[in-house]
């Protein structure tokens, strides 16, 4: 996987030596099944397709990283594993989709504002905010 994205690292070798050293370091000494990288990557898959907020994921992270013995590498907040991640190049798009799974938002339904199927909002309506009321005096 990592001699695929190596041309991605021509301007920035050093970037490409510290990947390369986290697929190789194990999680935790002794560990052989899982290496620095690889964790991150599964974990942040799940960030991913269940939609955590970076919140959400440093407290994963924390807690997997408390459970791991002491002397594990796994990152313990979301800015360190986006660095890992981020640092492969990978090129993403992100594409807005009906919230019933009619369509998605792409090609030539990218400029429609109601999804032609269910005519559900593309975007999400904000809640009007409301002075609160402090009290008589």
């Amino acid at each position: 996987m990592l001699r695929e994205v190596q041309g991605n690292f021509d301007e920035n070798p050093a970037a490409f030596e510290s990947l390369l050293t986290d697929s190789e370091k194990p999680l935790y000494p002794g560990c052989e099944k899982n290496t620095r990288l690889s964790s991150v990557l599964k974990l942040y898959n799940l960030k991913a397709t269940h939609g955590l907020s970076d919140t959400g994921f440093t407290a994963l992270l924390e807690v997997v990283k408390d459970m791991l013995p002491s002397d594990n590498v796994l990152p313990s907040r979301t800015y360190e594993a986006k660095n890992i991640v981020c640092s492969m190049s990978f090129l993403y798009q992100k594409i807005h989709v009906c919230c019933n799974d009619c369509i998605l938002y792409h090609d030539e339904y990218l400029s429609l504002k109601n999804f032609p199927t269910c005519n559900v909002s593309r975007y999400k309506k904000r809640k009007e905010r409301r002075l609160k009321s402090c009290g008589t005096f």
